[in-house]
């Protein structure tokens, strides 16, 4: 998974633990081992969810300020309403 260069740091530092992805189809699986930098994430879920369900916990836990920063971040690959569905990626580091 690719992470936003200002994001990265605190990804592999462990303080952002969920992704929020506006895909077609996931490109991970629960189980799957991923590089970030010098250490790799392990994918622990993937669901399909609309905008408007995201919680404030999840919206910390990405890293973001607000839902609507989150948004924007999420938005490079198309526009997004409170109806439109993305994936929830939930991981955790793991270190060598």
């Amino acid at each position: 998974m690719e992470f936003s260069k200002e994001l990265r740091d605190d990804v592999i530092a462990g303080d952002i633990s969920v992704s929020f992805r506006l895909w077609r189809r996931p490109r991970v699986k629960a189980g799957g081992r991923y590089p970030v930098g010098p250490v790799h994430i392990e994918v622990d879920s993937v669901e399909l969810m609309p905008f408007s369900a995201i919680t404030p916990d999840d919206v910390r836990r990405s890293g973001e300020p607000s839902p609507e920063t989150l948004r924007r971040r999420a938005a490079h690959a198309g526009p997004i309403d409170d109806g439109t569905l993305l994936y929830r990626v939930e991981f955790h580091v793991v270190r060598a």
